[in-house]
């Protein structure tokens, strides 16, 4: 009697499993609410909520001839690799996502692609540059440039700006899209430059909240400018010990500077530097201007580049999903399609701009430098392309 209960409860529980993957389109969101970042996790959220809230309005996403209520799950990976592995898992067995948006950061998306291309999940980034987050994982997407792209956009335009023949550089050793960003940036510019150009390379840790000994190093060794590939928490507090310990010359910032917390944590202090990200949000135009409209009206902000990554990367998955044709009862299979048909987009027109996707899954899209204004705006100031 307790065998028969038993399999009588697998089946069920089996069939519940189908049931779900038909009568809704779960998606999974491994995104920081908590740690080090929470405001990209928020961001994340916010976008995503926005355009599931569309979608569902209209009776559902339409796969074929049926509409399917959208249903997101938001899970906090709490800007640790380890709880994004975790995370990973627990959408892919116990919720049974069809796909994953995130994590956004590379040092949870490298560990965590590893997780979905080994269960056969497909899982977009919105925000990892590090190549290796997609690097031989057909079943990872990214919607962001990546950074071999992003190293020549930031030496080329402070070499211009700046008029600069010498650079310092300050990382964070922990942080894999940091790390790979500081070497990269480095091989860029001695490159350009000539050996022995970058006058210092000097790391740090995550936790660190006291940069005054790397710093003290850099600007004794007088560069033209410091590069700070670094999250925004981070860089609020280097660039104000950088002025107490009597820096005046120029930062050059990354991808990871673009969150709307900036602005608040740095002040006046981070006004006239320059970093380079995936669209400006002063002086947008069309699509990306209705998008960031509706957004600040709708949370009170302008929408950072995350913000704007996860609303490309959601549509990416939405419209994998109806290229598939039908949403299948099987979980697995339909995994399997959205994969392909993600595989199978040649060009996709974002808020972030227009891209079309390499054999790894990688974006070939323009990048944007944008400065911080006094205004507290992250405005244009110039856009670099990849060579076709």
């Amino acid at each position: 009697m307790k065998r028969v209960l038993l399999i009588a409860l697998v089946l069920l529980f089996a069939t519940a499993g189908m049931a779900r993957a038909a009568e809704s389109i779960r998606i999974g969101f491994n995104i920081p609410l908590t740690g080090d970042i929470p405001k990209v996790g928020e961001s994340s959220r916010n976008a995503a909520e926005m355009l599931k809230e569309d979608i569902n309005s209209k009776g559902g996403l339409l796969v074929g001839d049926k509409s399917y209520p959208l249903e997101f799950i938001y899970e906090d990976n709490e800007s640790k690799a380890e709880s994004a592995v975790n995370v990973a898992l627990k959408m892919i067995e116990r919720d049974e996502v069809l796909a994953i948006i995130g994590p956004n950061s590379s040092k949870q998306a490298v560990p965590a692609g590893g997780t979905c291309d080994d269960n056969r999940t497909p899982m977009i980034s919105p925000w990892s540059t590090n190549p290796d987050t997609t690097l031989d994982r057909p079943w990872v997407f990214r919607a962001a440039f990546l950074d071999p792209f992003q190293g020549p956009v930031a030496a080329n335009f402070a070499a211009k700006k700046f008029g600069a023949k010498t650079a310092g550089v300050l990382f964070d050793i922990s942080n894999d899209y940091s790390k790979g960003l500081a070497e990269i940036f480095r091989q860029v510019w001695e490159e350009k430059m000539g050996k022995d150009t970058v006058l210092a390379f000097e790391s740090h840790g995550t936790k660190d909240q006291d940069f005054s000994a790397q710093l003290t190093k850099i600007i004794s060794a007088k560069p033209d400018f410091i590069f700070v590939p670094d999250n925004y928490n981070q860089v609020a507090l280097i660039v104000k010990q950088a002025h107490d310990l009597g820096w005046k010359g120029p930062f050059m910032g990354s991808d990871a500077w673009g969150s709307a917390e900036l602005l608040d944590l740095c002040g006046k202090d981070c006004v006239g530097q320059y970093f380079s990200t995936h669209y400006a949000a002063a002086g947008a135009k069309g699509a990306t201007k209705e998008f960031i409209d509706r957004f600040a009206k709708k949370y009170g902000y302008v929408p950072d580049d995350v913000a704007a990554l996860t609303w490309d990367a959601t549509r990416m998955v939405l419209q994998a999903i109806q290229d598939t044709g039908e949403v299948k009862s099987s979980v697995r299979k339909m995994r399997r399609s959205i994969r392909d048909a993600l595989s199978d987009i040649e060009k996709f027109d974002g808020v972030t701009g227009a891209m079309h996707f390499d054999e790894q899954g990688d974006p070939v899209k323009c990048a944007v430098v944008v400065r911080i204004s006094e205004d507290n705006e992250f405005v244009f100031t110039e856009q670099v392309c990849p060579d076709e």
